[in-house]
């Protein structure tokens, strides 16, 4: 049974468990005075804008360069798979994987996890809640370390200033990748993963 379905809502901000004063009105938290809502207002069309919004930011993203290596006074842009490419010639392969798997493999499996979500709550998909929950889970939690590459291009760019000897520049395409970032988290953020159990009772016919 859901929490609702015995009449308790609970808090956004604080997680207290309130009973509501009606059907119309919810009224407030009893320990932080927040309003209640059975579930979070138009939240599955606030992630949806979220996510086209990261979805478009994602491809200047990787077509913009993200940063400059230069060696001896000799340097281009460089994508992110430019990037990581650079940074493999360079004989710096741990933290090229890092780029690699924080820049190409977490923002591909956010984008397309929130959207699984989202139309399959929506549709009402024959998958269970318990697989709906784990990626919704995995989702939160890659999500801290979705600033993990910008963090390293930030520190080279500090570290790695030794004139024409060798430098790291940052360029347009960081700041795109950070906005993705930014934009997929709040996503993640948005999205009521009460949502999921909405379905359980359909799913569980459809099985």
């Amino acid at each position: 049974m859901r929490a609702i379905d015995a009449g308790i809502i609970v808090c956004d901000e604080c997680h207290q468990l309130n009973r509501p004063g009606s059907d119309e009105d919810h009224g407030n938290c009893r320990r932080c005075g927040a309003v209640l809502y059975p579930r979070r207002p138009n939240s599955i069309v606030r992630t949806w804008a979220l996510l086209i919004t990261a979805t478009i930011l994602y491809v200047p993203a990787n077509v913009l360069p993200i940063m400059t290596v230069n060696f001896f006074g000799n340097g281009s842009p460089s994508t992110i798979m430019g990037g990581v490419l650079e940074l493999i010639h360079a004989e710096m392969v741990p933290i090229a994987l890092v780029v690699f798997v924080a820049s190409i493999l977490v923002p591909t499996f956010k984008l397309v996890g929130i959207a699984l979500l989202l139309y399959s709550v929506q549709r009402r998909l024959p998958m269970s809640p318990r697989q709906r929950i784990l990626m919704y889970r995995f989702i939160e939690w890659i999500g801290r370390w979705s600033m993990l590459d910008i963090f390293v291009i930030a520190i080279l760019v500090a570290l790695v200033n030794f004139g024409n000897l060798a430098s790291i520049e940052a360029n347009l395409g960081a700041a795109a990748f950070a906005s993705v970032v930014v934009t997929t988290m709040i996503a993640a953020v948005t999205f009521d993963p009460r949502l999921i159990w909405d379905n359980t009772d359909m799913d569980d016919e459809n099985a």
